[in-house]
Parts: structure tokens; sequence; C-alpha cells
């Protein structure tokens, strides 16, 4: 909009419901756009709007201003992001929107569409071609735990996850002896070393180790190369920042929006390197800080396992805006059963109940889709839900954990026993 002169005001919101819809019609602006939301609404006459988002939708007749994978039998969840969609009307509306495709595909990592195949595929992948050939991003096989360019190398280790390495993974002293055991220094002088700080040599013989470590005890060979896949640079942006790495630019964009200062991200992706930079930077620092106090909260307060699913309650202990993430990396922890899925359920500041799930991508392969089941589940009590096959969010009112528990493990049920 900027580049078009375009005079345009931007709104965050969490989710489309009758107020939001209600104001919007009221202030009767000329045009609304609609990024990374907005399918439930498609039909909503009272809004002149175009719609450019990911998330499972309806087939609908209102084609001309609705973006979606899904109207093209693409899949939403791993093909192309919202950030995706949002990239390509960009790019019709003006050629010089092509530099923006990093921003796409810092969006494709941030909804891990790298997952399940280790690598962008799809839609994501003409993206990233696009990318290359201006010049402004690269792709690179590499150890894809996060952390390779800002965590010293046995932090990295030390929150490995997807896979898991047994006896390192939550084990900061065992991954030190990992490292000093297959001679690699830790320092650099004073300073720790990161991954981008060591030698191929030195990669190549983590890797091997950390391989060879999976396939010992016994997770097989389709688990331990996962531990090796396509990462994505920003090239412009300098090494050893959180810029550089698609997933940690998003990780940073992440922690601007769930501490209430949306507006610092978006100065960062147009492309501030010093206020809110800075910002940015410390807003990261708290919300890592705040991770590791929540999980170690959801481990004080235990997880509760069913036939179907897992979950643990926080009350107000953990921020509805963080519990999702946090559920996840219980979930990869190697101490609660991944063979469930695993609900973790907030307080939210308006007195509903949050409650965010998370799954292993093998039961999806199975039939899960916690999008369906979360949505049907918080519908029956007058709520809200939905998300991805693995990764799904729901508010219910205060109380009603329990019915809800109970209509989601059914629904559960009824997924995996087709």
């Amino acid at each position: 909009m900027k580049r078009l002169d375009k005079e345009f005001s931007i709104d965050f919101v969490k989710q489309l419901d009758n107020n939001m819809l209600e104001r919007l019609e009221k202030e009767q602006y000329e045009l609304v756009w609609f990024t990374d939301m907005g399918s439930s609404i498609a039909d909503y006459k009272g809004i002149n709007k175009v719609i450019t988002d990911h998330h499972v939708c309806s087939p609908d007749t209102n084609y001309s201003f609705h973006l979606n994978p899904h109207l093209f039998g693409l899949d939403g969840s791993m093909e192309i992001s919202g950030a995706g969609v949002t990239f390509l009307v960009a790019r019709e509306l003006s050629s010089d929107c092509r530099d923006l495709a990093p921003l796409a595909i810092v969006g494709a990592c941030g909804d891990l569409q790298d997952v399940k195949h280790c690598r962008l595929q799809g839609f994501n992948r003409k993206i990233v071609e696009e990318g290359e050939k201006t010049g402004l991003l690269k792709k690179q096989v590499d150890i894809r735990y996060f952390g390779r360019e800002t965590r010293p190398v046995y932090k990295l280790l030390q929150f490995a996850t997807d896979p898991l390495i047994p006896g390192l993974t939550g084990r900061e002293d065992a991954c030190i002896s990992f490292l000093k055991e297959c001679e690699i220094p830790l320092k650099d002088g004073d300073n720790w070393r990161k991954w981008i700080d060591l030698s191929l040599n030195e990669r190549r013989k983590i890797v091997s180790e950390i391989i060879k470590l999976l396939l010992v005890k016994g997770f097989g060979y389709k688990v331990a190369i996962r531990v090796l896949g396509e990462i994505y640079l920003l090239a412009k942006e300098e090494e050893g920042t959180e810029l550089h790495d698609a997933k940690e630019f998003a990780t940073m964009l992440n922690a601007t929006a769930r501490y209430g200062e949306p507006e610092v991200g978006l100065n960062v992706c147009l492309g501030d390197r010093d206020k809110w930079f800075k910002k940015a930077r410390n807003l990261l620092r708290n919300h890592r800080q705040n991770l590791v106090n929540g999980l170690q909260l959801a481990r004080d307060e235990g997880i509760v396992e069913r036939e179907f699913l897992q979950y643990f309650h926080a009350g107000e202990a953990i921020k509805e805006t963080i519990i999702g993430i946090v559920t996840g990396m219980m979930l990869n922890s190697g101490e609660v059963n991944t063979n469930l899925p695993l609900i973790g359920f907030a307080n939210t500041e308006n007195g509903d109940i949050k409650a965010s799930a998370r799954a292993r991508r093998e039961l999806a392969d199975k039939g899960l889709n916690l999008s369906v089941a979360l949505r049907n589940a918080a519908e029956a009590l007058n709520g809200v839900g939905g998300g991805h096959s693995v990764a799904a969010g729901a508010t219910i009112p205060q109380g009603k954990e329990e019915e809800f528990l109970e209509i989601l493990e059914k629904e559960i049920k009824n997924q995996l026993s087709l």
C-alpha cells in the first residue's frame, strides 16, 4: 500500500467476532483487506473486502475477492501460508513487490510449513525460487534445530526437538559433555560458539554423532534423517542476527505480537534496523524467559492423560498468547506421551478459556485433524475454534473445560478410527 501511495490504516486483531464485524461495517471503509484470516466471513455482505488467507474454508461463490489455497485444491497448512498468498496479490499489484518474497518465506516458516518434509513444498517452492532470483533469499541444507544463528551450540542441542536427541534434549550438562567428547571447543575466547561459528567438519561430526545416537536408540532411519533439512537465509540481513534465518525472524515477529506490540514487528518488516529492531529483541528476550517459566509451570501442574488426549491447565499463570507455544514445547520435551495430542488451557483476559492443542505429524497421517476437532467441540459449547491439523486453538466459556474435553475426545477417537 505504501508503494502504491495509498492511504491506509492497519489493525491487528485476534479473531473476527460479531463486534469487530459490526465496527468495520459502521466505519464504512472503502475496502478492508483481511490477511491470514477472514475466510469464515467470505460471504459477509456488509463489508467491501479482499481476503488473503490459507486456513481451511468452505467453497464459496465470492472467488473474485477471496484468495485461499483450499479454493484451488491446495493444502493451506503446507503448500502456502497467509503471508504467501498476500505476497502473490502484492506482487500482482506492483512488480516492485517482488523483493517481499523473503517475508512470505518467513511467514511459511513461522507457520511450520517446512516441518513435514523438512523443506518447503508446493507453492512455497515457487516463492523460494523467486527470492533466489532476486538474490534476496538463499536455501541450503543444514541442521534443522532452532537457534543456528543466535544460540550457543550446547543450547541449540539442549532445546533440540523434531527429532529429540536421546540423552541430550533438556539436559544442559549432557550437551556440554557431548561437545567435549566430540572435541568441539565451546568458546572462542570469552564468547560462546554458535552453530554458524563452527567449521564444516565440526558440523558434520556433530550431525553424524546425533544420527548415530538416534539409530542406536532405535528411532529408525526416517526419524534420524530429520536432523538435516533445508534452511532459508535472508541474504541482505546480517549473519548472526535474528533476521538472517527465516525461522528466527518468524519467532521474533511472534514475540512482538504475543505481547501486544505487533506494530514493533511490522516496523521491523518495513525495514527498521534501529529503534524498532532493538525493541523487538527486548520483547524476544522476555518471550524466551516466559516460555522457560511456562514450561516449568506445565511440569509442576502435571499432565493428565485420558484415553485419546492429554492436557494441563495453567489458569492465569501462562499468558493466553503463549499457551500454544508452551504446549508445543511440552509435547516435544521428551517428558510427555507423544502418541496423544496435548491440550493446554489458560484463562483469557475477558474471562473465557483458551485451549491450545498440539500433536505430532504422525497422528495427522493417521487421520487426526485438530482444526476440525477443536472447532466442533468449541461450537458445541458456543465457543469458537480452528487452526491446522496438528496445531489448533479454541476459546470456550469458563467452567466448560471438562465438557469440552469429553466432546473433543470423542471427535479425536472418531477421526483415528476411520
